[in-house]
């Protein structure tokens, strides 16, 4: 992902709730950002317009109350956070991160078993 596209934390919650919620107004965006702290109006709408130029976000004008979407892919997003953490914060130790994880909060018995299933998987595809 260029640098110039690589979103900020800010823009990351706005991209969050594109992907939950899809095609999405300047207003219900901001009512979702407030849910956490208040935000101004006209400060989500410069920013989803920012993010437009910047071509996070598409827009669609075809109607009055215009539409943004997410226009980049939320597992790219992730992989790219991810090993940019793993690079710079673990040395390149994806265990580290891993530990680290785990070590903070009580995995259930069902997320074990899944990341155990990972494991295996990433096993069968390394032979």
């Amino acid at each position: 992902m260029s640098k110039s596209r690589k979103p900020t934390d800010a823009e990351l919650e706005v991209l969050q709730i594109l992907w939950e919620h899809g095609p999405s107004s300047v207003r219900f965006v901001n009512t979702e950002l407030s849910k956490n702290r208040e935000v101004v109006y006209t400060t989500t709408l410069k920013m989803m317009q920012v993010m437009a130029a910047k071509k996070l976000l598409r827009r669609d004008t075809s109607r009055r109350t215009h539409l943004y979407e997410a226009a980049i892919d939320e597992q790219m997003v992730q992989e790219d956070i991810v090993d940019k953490l793993v690079d710079t914060v673990f040395r390149g130790s994806p265990l580290k991160l891993a530990m680290q994880a785990l070590g903070h909060e009580k995995a259930s018995a069902k997320d074990l078993e899944k990341i155990k299933k990972i494991i295996e998987e990433l096993e069968k595809n390394k032979q």
